[in-house]
Order: structure tokens, then sequence, then C-alpha cells
């Protein structure tokens, strides 16, 4: 035998890819890896098709109990309710969809040519409005009576220090949210 055709013979053994195999070698090869210990879950149950309903079965049992669509999201102390103008930044509560400017104008402003307690209702307050409002007007009824001259001024003068009031420190509107 030639020296070229010995180093064919040897070239079959050989991986080209790796030249130090271990065939190449001449040692066994190693043993595969062993599988690992566990198996991943999967990370959703695979689906099946719903049971046919059983005339046994009352129909409340065979309807599907509905998984939660999502998780809740941390409010972070803050009330689960929609606030489109945002959260007061003193007590965290939503800010009031009311004017604080429309009300004290509205409470300030009117009393002028008669009508009282305007403000107040405009801000959700129907209770504490409703008391201006018919008592000025119960007042100049009374006025025929001359007990009105007590009753129309003090009512008026009510009506506009709560307008001054809602113009500088703000109030509330009838769901207890600050007006902003």
């Amino acid at each position: 035998m030639s020296e070229g055709e010995h180093a064919n013979d040897h070239a079959d053994d050989m991986d080209e890819t790796q030249p130090y195999s271990a065939a190449a070698l001449g040692r066994p090869a190693p043993d595969p890896e062993p599988p690992p210990a566990y198996a991943p879950a999967p990370r959703y149950a695979p689906w099946t098709p719903p049971a046919a309903p059983s005339p046994t079965t009352p129909y409340s049992q065979q309807l599907p109990v509905p998984a939660p669509a999502y998780a809740p999201v941390p409010t972070y102390g803050r009330p689960m309710v929609p606030a489109p103008y945002g959260f007061d930044p003193v007590t965290g509560l939503p800010w009031s969809d009311k004017s604080r400017t429309t009300a004290g104008l509205l409470q300030l402003l009117l009393p002028l040519v008669g009508v009282c307690g305007v403000g107040r209702l405009y801000a959700g307050n129907i209770a504490i409005g409703l008391v201006q409002l018919l008592g000025f007007f119960f007042g100049a009824f009374l006025v025929l009576f001359l007990v009105g001259i007590l009753v129309v001024p003090g009512i008026w003068i009510w009506t506009v220090v709560d307008g001054i009031v809602l113009l500088a420190a703000g109030g509330k509107d009838g769901s207890g949210r600050r007006l902003r």
C-alpha cells in the first residue's frame, strides 16, 4: 500500500466538523446528556371542547365558570373610580366634574338680581340650595307681614358669604368630591 491509500483509510474515521472527535482519537463516544429530572409544566391548559349537556344535571351547574380577564391593577391608596379630572393631591380622592369658580360666581352674583342658592344647586348640594332659594322667596312673601324684613337680608348675606367661601376655599359637590 502506498502512503496515499493509507491516508484515505483514516479519512473515513475523522469527522470533518470536529477535528479531534472521539472516533478520530479511537475512544468510545460519550453518553448523551441525560434528560432533565422534570418536565416544565405547560403555561396554559390545552383547550378541550365542552361536554354535552346532561338531562340529569341542573342547567346552572352545566355552565362553565369564566376565568377573570385580567389581574386587578394596584391603586396605591386611590379608589378604583373613574376620575376624568384627576385626583386631589392632598386627599387622593377624585376631583368633581363641577367647577368651584362657576359655583362661587353663581352663588355670589345671582343674589344681586334676587335669585339665591343657584351656585349650591349647580354644585349638587340640593338641600342648601333649596333652603336658600325658597327661603329668599318665602322671605320676600313675608315682607307683606313685616317679618320678611329680617329674613330676606339674612338669607341674602348667607348666600353672598357662601359664594365667597366657594370661590376662596372651594367646597364639595353632592357626591362629596372636592370642586375643581
